[in-house]
């Protein structure tokens, strides 16, 4: 049995520091924060079905359900009883598709406001240590200029920087994700970002999936209409990702859960043995989501909270190692804990 499929969802303390998430989702980087040893003091979202899936599973978790353009420092504080520069992570996952190849590229671009409403309340609170999650595709091609105005703007909020292309398959995710991870430490610590060293043992679908069990409620949802085009795929007759089907092998782990692979006759990610896509009880263990965690709304929308998330597996491996690698090397971390008690 996979050692996340049964873990605690509210594990006690006593913590070893804590954390402001932006951007949070359903509470998969939040999860992983918890796993780690940290306490989540404040969550801000504002999608309405992320902030129920948030509640259901974080009840003791303030949420902030709104636009982040206007959430304040002073809220912050004031809802985490923290001073500017006592927060440990400030986490979020900001959208930046303003930034496109088009146009003057520049970072005061009205599309780019996610990612400068982030930065505002980083430059603000200016905790420890801030984690920024973001798509793979900024660090390949032609988006490489995406990359280099980030980096600018978070250096020059008094940050050291670093980021690495991480695939959350080498950190116990039966699942094939990558992202851009940067993190980064506040000037004045005398700290130096770093990243974990992931691992070679890669979990498979069939692994994954071992033990479930699924009632006719469960992949009633998930099948898939009997057209020409799914008989072309699934017999190799085409590419798989031509109608926007994805096939799957039981000896590997998931391609990547996107987003919006859960809608439709002809898209989606194919169980590796059967005419269908995944159930949403599957795609929670593909995503390292513990069985007892609960998504809200439909099918589609549920597929879609697991698909944006983060898997909390992958954030306990970067959370445990900025603990172990940075904040636990600060001289005040350790009288400063009192604040994540």
């Amino acid at each position: 049995m996979l050692d996340f499929v049964n873990k605690p969802i509210n594990p006690g303390g006593p913590y070893k520091f804590n954390v402001v998430s932006t951007f949070s989702g359903g509470g998969g980087s939040s999860l992983g924060y918890l796993w780690s040893g940290g306490k989540v003091l404040a969550a801000v979202e504002w999608d309405d079905n992320a902030v129920d899936t948030y509640r259901l599973n974080f009840p003791h978790t303030p949420v902030i359900h709104r636009d982040i353009a206007k959430v304040t420092t002073e809220e912050l504080l004031n809802l985490t009883g923290l001073m500017p520069r006592e927060l440990d992570i400030f986490d979020g996952s900001p959208p930046c598709q303003g930034l496109s190849l088009f146009g003057k590229r520049q970072f005061d671009d009205p599309h780019n406001s996610l990612f400068k409403e982030y930065v505002r309340l980083l430059r603000r609170l200016q905790p420890k240590v801030f984690v920024m999650e973001n798509v793979s595709g900024m660090v390949k091609g032609n988006m490489k200029h995406i990359f280099a105005l980030i980096m600018r703007e978070l250096k020059a909020s008094g940050y050291q920087v670093k980021c690495q292309l991480m695939n959350a398959m080498y950190f116990g995710v039966p699942q094939s994700r990558e992202r851009v991870i940067f993190i980064g430490t506040r000037n004045d610590l005398g700290t130096v970002p770093s990243h974990p060293i992931g691992t070679n043992k890669i979990i498979t679908i069939r692994q994954a999936l071992n033990g479930l069990h699924l009632s006719q409620d469960d992949l009633a949802p998930a099948l898939l209409k009997d057209t020409w085009q799914m008989y072309r795929v699934l017999h190799g007759k085409e590419k798989a990702r031509h109608f926007g089907l994805v096939t799957t092998t039981w000896n590997r782990p998931s391609p990547t859960v996107t987003k919006d692979a859960g809608s439709g006759t002809t898209i989606g990610i194919i169980h590796p043995g059967e005419k269908r896509r995944f159930a949403i009880a599957e795609l929670k263990r593909l995503a390292s989501f513990p069985d007892a965690f609960q998504f809200v709304g439909s099918f589609v929308d549920q597929w879609a909270r697991i698909g944006n998330s983060v898997p909390p597996r992958f954030m306990e491996a970067i959370a445990f190692h900025i603990y172990t690698a940075i904040l636990s090397k600060i001289p005040e971390h350790t009288e400063e804990t009192s604040h994540a008690q």
